[in-house]
C-alpha cells in the first residue's frame, strides 16, 4: 500500500458518515506503555484533527484528558477518537493497557469491527496482549500488528517482528508478515541509528521521512534488493491468506502481479481476519505534520479494514425473551444501539458512548432503554422509554453536535438518566434488547466507610452512580458483616473507583479492612440455665429456662427441639424461648459471629403465674445459650472457597507452591486448551483476599482464576485464638 495520496479531514469540525461503507470502527489494544495514546495522537495529527502539539481546539489532548487519567499518568478509560482520512470517517477506540480495566477493553472489542495490536519494539509482548489476540481470535475480528518506541534505543524492529510471528502466528507463520522494512538514518550522537523511513514492499516505493515530511521515491539499488528479499514472502502469504488460487498459480508461473491485484488480495485477507500485517509508527518530529508510518496504517485502516456492513448480523430478542430475527447494518432498518460506555459530567450530567448497530438515531426522539442480565452486579433489570437529547461526537473535552447517527456509527448521547453501560436503545413501539457482552468477574474487594456524616448521606447515591458506569464493579451489602463491599478488579482499579467517588461524586470514604463471614458452632455437647428474675418495684419479670446444646453436621444450620416435661415451661412461652435463643445465636457467642449447626433441646424450666412474660422468657433463652457456649469449645467456622485457576503450563507449578502456602488443597488439574491448565483446588477464603492482585504476580499477568463459595469448615485453633484477640480489640 502506499502508492496514492489522500486529503486529511479538517481540524475543528467533526467527522461525518452518510452511509456505512464510509465508516471504520477500530480498537487499539496493548500493554500499558506501548505507545498507544501516543499512536491515536499522531493519527489525529496526519489526519488534520489536531494541531502539531497534539491538542485539539481547547487546548487539551485528544486522549486521556480525564482528569483522573492525568494524576495517574495513564489511561483509566476507553476513548473515542473520529478523524477523517480520504473521505472515510476513522472511530478510533483507544483503551486502556493496563488489566484492571479490562473491562473497557471489553467495550472497545464490542464497539469496533477490526483492531490493531500496539507492540513497543524494545519492551516485546506480554501476556494479557496475548489473551486479548486470542480473543480477537476467537471471533474472526481483523487484526493488524502497529510497531513502536523505534527511537528507542533497544529498538530492534527486525527482532520484534520475528516475535509478533512466533506469537500471534504461531498457528499459521505466513500469516503475521511485515508491509514495510525500516529505513535507517545515519547514527545519532548516542550511536543510535534511527528509522528514517519506510520500504514498501507491495509498492516497491521508498517513502523517506528524513526532512520531517513523507517524500516518496524510487529505490536505490541496494534498497531494492533488500525489497525484493522480503516481498515474495509477503506476496505468498497474501496469496495464501486470501485463498485466491488462480492469482497463485500465476505468481508460481513466474507472472509479475500488478500492484491493484496484490492490494486487493491483501485488502480481502486482512478483512477476513486471516492475514495480519505489521506495520511501523513514530510520532511526529518537531514542526512535522505526519508521524513516521501514519500515513501507510490510515491507509490500511481505510483500504483493507472492514466497514460496519461487513459485520455479522447481531442477535436480539423482545424485553422478554422472545424471539426476534437478527437485524444487519441499515440505517433503514430497526433501531438497535447499545451503550458501551456511561461516564458522568459535571456540567450535563450522564453521558453515554453508543454504538449502532441498526437504524438511525435522531435528537429528540424518544427511544427503549432496556437492560437486563447483570443484576449479579448490582444492576436491577429495567425498561424504560427516555426521549435523547442532544448527539455529539467526542473529540477530546469537546462535543460536536450531531444531525444524526446512522448504523455502524459511535456518538455520545447526553441525559439518557436510566441508561447503563450494556443497554440497549431501541424503538419504543419495537423494543428489542441485545444480550450484554461478557465481563470479568470483579474477584478484588474493597471495604469502605464514610468519611463523615455527610459523606455517609451521599454515599448510597455515589455507589449506585459509580456502579452504573462500570459494570466490572460490583457493589455489595454484606448481612453478615454488616460491610459496604466494592469488587473490582485489581488495585488500579480500587484507585480510580475512590478518586470517581472523591472528585465526580463529592463522597469521600475510608477503606477499612475487608471482613470474610465466618460462622461459630460447639465443639461438643454443653449445657446452660438462664435465669432472669427481677422483683424491684412494679410489674416483675421472671423466666427460668434450661438447654442442652449439641453440634450437628455442616449445613444443618439451627436446630430448635422442645422435651419440657409437667408443663415446666408453659406451652405459650416455648417459642418465646426459642426466639430467644436464635436471636441469641444470629449474634453469635464466642466472637460475634452466627452459630450455626447445632441442636438446642428445651430440656426444663420455671415459670411465675403472673411475672413470668414472652421477654422474659426470651431472654433467659438468650442467657441460657450463652452459658452452654462458656462452657464448651467454641469453633470458628471460616468459608472456603472452591477456586477454578486458569494458567500457561509453565506457571503450573508456582501457582501450585502458591496455594498450598495458603492452606489450599489442590483438587485436580487438567489440559483447558493448546498450552493452558486449570488447577482446581479448595482454599480458605480468608487467605485469597488479595489473589487477583498476587496471581498476576505469580503467573506475569497471564492467569484468570473463577472462585465459588463451597461450605464453612473449622478453622485451625492458632488462627481462630488471633481471630478472637481481634474482635476482643474491636479489630
Amino acid at each position: 500500500m502506499g502508492a496514492t495520496s489522500h486529503q486529511a479531514g479538517a481540524a475543528g469540525r467533526a467527522p461525518a458518515a452518510d452511509r456505512p461503507s464510509s465508516l471504520r470502527n477500530v480498537v487499539l489494544f496493548g500493554h500499558s506503555g506501548a505507545g498507544k495514546t501516543t499512536l491515536v495522537e499522531a493519527l489525529a495529527l496526519t489526519a488534520g484533527a489536531v494541531n502539531r502539539a497534539g491538542r485539539v481546539e481547547d487546548g487539551t489532548a485528544v486522549s486521556d484528558y480525564d482528569e483522573i487519567e492525568h494524576r495517574q499518568q495513564r489511561s483509566v478509560q476507553l476513548s473515542l477518537v473520529p478523524v477523517e482520512w480520504a473521505g472515510i470517517k476513522i472511530n478510533i477506540l483507544d483503551t486502556p493497557g493496563y488489566a484492571d480495566f479490562v473491562g473497557e477493553l471489553r467495550a472497545g472489542l464490542r464497539a469496533a469491527d477490526a483492531a490493531l495490536f500496539v507492540v513497543s519494539s524494545s519492551d516485546g509482548i506480554d501476556g494479557a496482549t496475548r489473551m486479548v489476540w486470542d480473543e480477537c481470535a476467537a471471533v474472526g475480528m481483523p487484526r493488524a500488528i502497529v510497531v513502536t518506541h523505534l527511537e528507542a534505543a533497544r529498538a530492534d524492529y527486525a527482532q520484534m517482528t520475528t516475535v509478533c510471528g512466533e506469537i500471534f502466528g504461531a498457528d499459521d507463520p505466513d500469516a503475521v508478515i511485515p508491509l514495510y522494512l525500516p529505513l535507517y538514518g545515519p547514527p545519532g550522537p548516542d550511536g543510535h541509528t534511527p528509522v528514517a523511513g519506510l520500504l514498501g514492499l507491495l509498492s516497491r516505493r521508498v517513502y523517506d521521512y528524513t526532512s520531517g515530511e513523507r517524500v516518496e521515491r524510487d529505490p536505490e539499488p541496494a534498497e531494492l534488493d533488500l525489497i525484493s528479499d522480503a516481498r515474495s514472502r509477503l506476496i505468498e502469504g497474501i496469496i495464501a491468506e486470501s485463498e485466491d488460487e488462480s492469482l497463485m498459480d500465476r505468481y508460481l508461473g513466474g507472472e509479475d502481479i500488478d500492484f491493484k491485484t496484490l492490494v486487493d488480495d491483501l485488502e480481502r485477507a486482512v478483512a477476513r481476519g486471516t492475514f495480519h500485517p505489521v506495520l511501523m509508527a513514530a510520532p511526529a518530529a518537531d514542526g512535522a505534520r505526519q508521524g513516521l508510518g501514519t500515513v501507510e496504517l490510515l491507509e490500511l485502516i481505510t483500504g483493507a479494514f472492514p466497514t460496519p456492513l461487513e459485520r455479522a448480523a447481531v442477535s436480539v430478542t423482545a424485553p422478554d425473551g422472545a424471539e426476534r430475527p437478527d437485524v444487519t447494518c441499515d440505517p433503514d432498518g430497526p433501531l438497535v444501539a447499545e451503550v458501551v460506555k456511561t461516564s458522568s459530567d459535571p456540567y450535563v450530567g450522564r453521558v453515554s458512548l453508543v454504538r449502532v448497530f441498526s437504524g438511525t438515531l435522531r435528537p429528540e426522539e424518544t427511544v427503549h432503554v432496556s437492560g437486563h442480565g447483570l443484576a449479579d452486579r448490582g444492576h436491577e433489570d429495567h425498561d424504560v422509554d427516555e426521549r435523547i437529547g442532544t448527539l455529539t461526537s467526542p473529540f477530546g473535552k469537546q462535543q460536536r453536535t450531531l444531525t444524526q447517527v446512522i448504523a455502524g456509527d459511535l456518538a455520545c448521547v447526553a441525559k439518557l438518566t436510566r441508561a447503563e453501560t450494556g443497554d440497549t436503545l431501541s424503538a419504543k413501539d419495537r423494543p428489542l434488547l441485545m444480550e450484554p457482552w461478557p465481563m470479568p468477574d470483579p474477584l478484588l474487594p474493597l471495604a469502605i466507610a464514610a468519611h463523615s456524616k455527610a459523606d455517609e448521606d451521599k454515599l448510597s447515591q455515589g455507589l449506585a452512580r459509580l456502579v452504573a458506569e462500570d459494570p466490572t464493579m460490583r457493589l455489595e451489602q454484606n448481612p453478615d458483616t454488616h460491610q459496604v463491599v466494592l469488587w473490582c478488579l485489581g488495585e488500579a482499579h480500587q484507585d480510580v473507583a475512590l478518586e470517581r467517588l472523591r472528585s465526580r461524586y463529592g463522597v469521600q470514604v475510608d477503606p477499612v479492612p475487608h471482613k470474610v463471614s465466618l460462622r461459630e458452632t460447639f465443639g461438643a455437647k454443653a449445657s446452660g440455665r438462664g435465669r432472669h428474675v427481677k422483683q424491684s418495684g412494679g410489674h416483675g419479670q421472671f423466666a427460668i429456662c434450661e438447654i442442652e446444646v449439641e453440634p450437628l453436621p455442616p449445613g444443618s444450620g439451627i436446630e430448635f427441639v422442645d422435651k419440657v416435661v409437667g408443663g415446666a415451661v408453659p406451652r405459650q412461652f416455648i417459642p418465646s424461648v426459642e426466639k430467644g435463643v436464635r436471636t441469641q445465636a444470629a449474634r453469635g457467642v464466642a466472637a460475634g459471629h452466627p452459630l450455626v449447626d447445632v441442636r438446642i433441646t428445651l430440656l426444663d424450666g420455671k415459670a411465675h403465674s403472673v411475672d413470668s412474660s414472652d421477654a422474659a422468657f426470651q431472654t433467659a433463652g438468650a442467657l441460657a445459650l450463652r452459658e452452654a457456649a462458656a462452657e464448651a469449645r467454641i469453633h470458628l467456622l471460616e468459608p472456603v472457597a472452591e477456586l477454578s485457576v486458569l494458567v500457561p503450563d509453565e506457571y503450573v507449578g508456582p501457582v501450585m507452591s502458591d496455594l498450598a502456602g495458603r492452606r489450599g488443597r489442590v483438587v485436580g488439574t487438567e489440559q483447558a486448551g493448546a498450552g493452558r491448565t486449570e488447577v482446581r483446588a479448595e482454599i480458605p477464603e480468608i487467605e485469597i483476599g488479595r489473589y487477583a492482585v498476587e496471581l498476576r504476580s505469580v503467573s506475569h499477568g497471564t492467569g484468570r482464576f473463577t472462585r465459588a463459595y463451597a461450605r464453612h469448615e473449622p478453622m485451625p485453633p492458632q488462627i481462630a485464638d488471633k481471630v478472637r484477640e481481634q474482635a476482643e480489640k474491636g479489630i
